[in-house]
């Protein structure tokens, strides 16, 4: 029998199952335990289920699937307080790259090597938005070599993808046809 860590919320839960297409019948009202245990039940039946190729979780069989429920949830690797001081730091590098980078102008920094050693530590927390404009905006004058990449889970850059694909989708657009038009009015 598995145990399913204790740092995968309901929310998680459903979308695993959503995503390998799991023959699990579940409802938005049962609680974590009742979707904890139909997973259990699941795994202990189901051995020879063939997972969903191309997945985001990149889970291909059912010790996959077993050795990710039972560590800790990627996504969830970061405490309050935690987040808390990464969010500061990242909003401070926000502030001084909207400011013309100016060391003078910054409340915060002092000089060139603390901005990079907070880059350095936030840049492993990509899934926060605000860690992913704080990098943008400093690569925007560093050559490509010094780049900083925040790390992303394979769940936020699909859902990154998708979004970006729909917001393409809606944008309306202007088509200009050229030439000769007669207009009447009764």
């Amino acid at each position: 029998m598995i145990i399913i860590h204790k740092s995968h919320s309901k929310l998680d839960l459903l979308e695993i199952i959503n995503e390998l297409d799991l023959k699990i019948v579940h409802s938005h009202q049962d609680n974590k335990k009742d979707i904890q245990e139909k997973l259990k039940n699941f795994c202990e039946k189901e051995e020879d289920f063939i997972f969903k190729t191309g997945n985001i979780y990149h889970i291909k069989n059912y010790y996959d699937l077993k050795f990710y429920l039972i560590n800790p949830n990627p996504k969830k690797k970061i405490s309050i307080k935690e987040k808390k001081v990464v969010m500061f730091l990242a909003k401070n590098i926000i502030n001084y790259c909207l400011h013309g980078k100016v060391l003078e102008w910054s409340q915060y920094y002092n000089d060139h090597q603390h901005i990079q050693d907070d880059l350095d530590y936030i840049k492993q927390f990509g899934d926060i938005p605000s860690v992913r404009r704080a990098c943008a905006l400093m690569n925007m004058t560093l050559t490509p070599e010094n780049h900083f990449h925040p790390l992303i889970s394979p769940q936020v850059q699909a859902k990154m993808i998708i979004k970006k694909s729909h917001k393409w989708e809606m944008k309306p657009q202007f088509n200009h046809h050229q030439g000769t038009y007669k207009l009447s009015f009764n």
